[in-house]
């Protein structure tokens, strides 16, 4: 299938059929729900978990709560580091050899810190070696990102892009609603000394599963065809730069500046809607909701997002990339408000309903947001262009959310502030997007 608007190239012509489209789509959105899902528990773990088990006892609650919210962060500092050597990794020798070495270090990064002892038994180290974890697990997600998004974008057809490019979107809120979902079966079934002792560590020794995903990348994917005729160019110093990351800094400083500002508002809002939401709902001194009413609050909420990044991406397809992506951030920036004062309301239903809606509204960005990035950057150092400006963004807006909403909270008393937090971030990436030129369906051969 074609887009009758654009000459196809060589590299388009190369498309692959429906049947292994589809088995590279549905390999994305599996690869990246597991990795997602690894990153994810960490951040359950670290509202639930974390202050009590890796932090001294004596600790006031809110510190160690945004202590153990700044272990989670280290993550974010570590994607954009994960972006730049998976990036380099990925434009010079393959996107799935990228992919591949991400999803085994995650799987190995994530089942280590199942098997970590807490502070009550190795002191200080223990917070320490959950931070160098965190970091891994940090470079890991910088990493597939990019490999993901772009085994089904540069395979897909120019007038589907958007579409398949929501397969490897989906698989952040398939990741959440399957740590929320092991949280939840683990802590369901156990005591609440059990849970806290051991228990939390079966969802994250489970990770060992990703390992044999990364196994059958390799043996049964290829990469992309818009690699492959890269790699087989006939002036190969030409057409691969020996250090696509200062290439793409040199040649895309505006897109990616204004890639990871586009990503401000999503990160800032998701992270919020499923880090800082559980603790804030299950605060004794707040709203002290159950934890398993909260767990099944995100959880289900999050369910709407993944039709929603589906729906989004295709409806880019038809009507353009941009168009959407703005009124998704101002419908963020309102919605804030609205969703903060239907969760103070304590009522399970409206926890939910707000959650749900906040994340249709997110999912108006983030559906799009992988064809989006792969058409602002050429085909050489695309992996590194896209990757850095996603996981810039990633670090601004999600690394620091549930720290700053939790400060916010803390200074003013008031949620109003974490929404007007929230606007202030979506209004950024609209003005981000509307800097941006429509990309949508365009020749990724072309793109110059």
């Amino acid at each position: 299938m074609t887009d009758n608007n654009n000459a196809q190239p060589s590299g388009e012509n190369a498309q692959p059929t429906a049947r292994s489209m589809r088995t590279v789509a549905v390999t994305a959105l599996g690869g990246t729900s597991i990795e997602w899902y690894d990153f994810f528990i960490y951040g359950t773990a670290a509202a639930l978990i974390f202050p009590t088990l890796f932090f001294a006892e004596d600790m006031p609650r809110y510190v160690a709560l945004l202590a153990s919210f700044s272990t989670f962060a280290v993550g974010f500092i570590a994607r954009p580091i994960g972006g730049v050597l998976f990036g380099h990794f990925g434009d010079r020798v393959g996107r799935k050899a990228a992919l591949v070495t991400a999803l085994m270090m995650m799987g190995v990064a994530t089942t280590l810190i199942g098997l970590l002892p807490g502070y009550a038994q190795i002191g200080p180290l223990a917070p320490l070696l959950l931070i160098l974890l965190r970091f891994v697990q940090g470079l890991a997600v910088g990493g597939q990102w990019g490999g993901a998004m772009l085994l089904v974008t540069e395979n897909a057809p120019a007038n589907q892009r958007g579409f398949y490019g929501a397969f490897a979107q989906a698989g952040a809120p398939a990741g959440l609603v399957l740590a929320n979902l092991a949280f939840l079966a683990v802590s369901g079934n156990l005591t609440d000394e059990a849970f806290l002792d051991w228990g939390w560590r079966i969802p994250f020794i489970s990770s060992v599963l990703l390992i044999g995903l990364s196994l059958y990348v390799q043996l049964k994917l290829e990469d992309t065809e818009a690699f492959k005729e890269l790699a087989g160019a006939s002036e190969p110093s030409e057409a691969k730069p020996r250090s696509p990351v200062i290439q793409a800094l040199k040649t895309y400083p505006r897109e990616i500046v204004l890639a990871a500002g586009a990503f401000l508002g999503v990160q800032v809002t998701f992270y919020i809607c499923i880090a800082f939401i559980i603790s804030y709902g299950t605060d004794p001194d707040g709203l002290n909701i159950a934890r398993s009413d909260m767990l099944t609050a995100v959880l289900v909420s999050t369910l709407f997002a993944i039709p929603a990044n589906f729906f989004f991406g295709a409806w880019s397809d038809r009507h353009g990339r941009r168009g959407i992506y703005k009124f998704g951030a101002i419908c963020t920036a309102l919605w804030g408000f609205v969703m903060f004062a239907m969760i103070d309301t304590g009522d399970w239903f409206m926890i939910t309903a707000g959650l749900a809606i906040g994340h249709i509204c997110i999912s108006m960005m983030y559906g799009p947001q992988a064809a989006l990035l792969a058409e602002l950057f050429s085909t050489e150092v695309r992996y590194s262009g896209a990757s850095l400006g996603y996981q810039l963004g990633a670090i601004v807006g999600g690394g620091f959310a549930p720290m700053i909403a939790t400060s916010l909270l803390v200074v003013f008393g008031s949620s109003m502030w974490i929404a007007a937090y929230i606007a202030v971030a979506n209004i950024l990436t609209w003005f981000s997007i509307n800097a941006l030129k429509e990309s949508g369906n365009t020749d990724l051969d072309s793109v110059a």
